[in-house]
Order: C-alpha cells, then sequence, then structure tokens
C-alpha cells in the first residue's frame, strides 16, 4: 500500500473573491455602471480573474511587517538619492565601482523580484544580473558596507511574504 500526501494547495477564496470584486469594480466604473456592458463585462471579468491568479498566484503577506519595512525603505531610498547626489555634485568623494555577486536566500518568485528591485534604492547599488541563486549587483564604492544592508532588505522581505530564508546548500 503506497502512501501518498495530498501537496495541493487550499483553493484560495478570499483572493479570489477580492481580485473578483476589484476586477468588477474596475468594469463598472470603465463602463460607467451600464447594466447592459455585464454582457461583455462578465467574460472580461472572468478572463482577468483567471489571468491574475496563473501570473500571480495568491500568496501570504504578512501586513504588519510592513510597518517596519515601510519606514526602512523610506530612509535608505532618500540616503540612497543623496549619497548618489553628494557623489555626482563632489567628484573628490571616493568611488571604487565594482561588479559583486552575492547568494540569494530568498527562492524565486515574487518575494525574490521585489527584493531585487528594492536593493536597487539602497545607496550605490544597482541589480545588474541574476543567475541561479547569485545576483549580480554594481556598486559605486566597494568598501562601503552594502553586504549588511543586503541582507537586512532579504531578511525583511522574506517577513513580508512570511517565507523562510534558505541556506546556500538547500538551492531551489
Amino acid at each position: 500500500m503506497r502512501h501518498t500526501t495530498d501537496t495541493r494547495r487550499p483553493v484560495p477564496w478570499r483572493s479570489i473573491l477580492f481580485r473578483g470584486l476589484l476586477f468588477s469594480l474596475i468594469w463598472w466604473s470603465l463602463s460607467n455602471g451600464v447594466a447592459a456592458s455585464w454582457w461583455v463585462g462578465v467574460p472580461a471579468v472572468l478572463l482577468a480573474l483567471i489571468s491574475s491568479l496563473y501570473l500571480l498566484p495568491p500568496m501570504t503577506m504578512v501586513w504588519s511587517a510592513w510597518l517596519k519595512f515601510i519606514p526602512f525603505f523610506i530612509s535608505r531610498s532618500l540616503h540612497g538619492g543623496i549619497d548618489v547626489a553628494r557623489r555626482a555634485f563632489h567628484p573628490a568623494l571616493p568611488l571604487a565601482p565594482d561588479i559583486i555577486n552575492i547568494p540569494l536566500r530568498l527562492r524565486a518568485g515574487l518575494a525574490r523580484v521585489f527584493m531585487i528591485n528594492t536593493i536597487n534604492l539602497l545607496p550605490g547599488t544597482l541589480s545588474v544580473s541574476i543567475d541561479q541563486n547569485q545576483l549580480r549587483i554594481h556598486v559605486l564604492d566597494r568598501h562601503q558596507d552594502f553586504m549588511s544592508e543586503i541582507l537586512q532588505v532579504e531578511e525583511y522581505v522574506s517577513r513580508l511574504f512570511g517565507i523562510p530564508l534558505q541556506t546556500a546548500d538547500q538551492g531551489e
């Protein structure tokens, strides 16, 4: 007798309901509330709903973690903008550009993309490419402590999406 476990995820009814209502509201506003438009609207809303569930599967979000992330993100973004502007207008400031490989601990998906895009707003860093679990970033000054900020962003994002960080040997 074989023992199998059901690894299917439960139906995300809250996500389906939320997205269905959102797409219905969008259709209603685009059609100025004309009831006759629903002959086209219902199939359009269903197609949008199915497409959105396929392209962006429902996921867990830890909304309370956003309360800690938003101030961090705003302060680091402002600091990054000021730092780059200072370097542009004050050429005597040190520049030691480099391309650095960073091992990623977030599994592939929306959380990883969110983290990579957030890194672009840190002081003196810009994502260049990704290959498997390695992120290549361009840094303005390789002597700055950019690694601790990148690790901090990765930890914030893992909390935001409610997913654990992988160790180097876990892979994808």
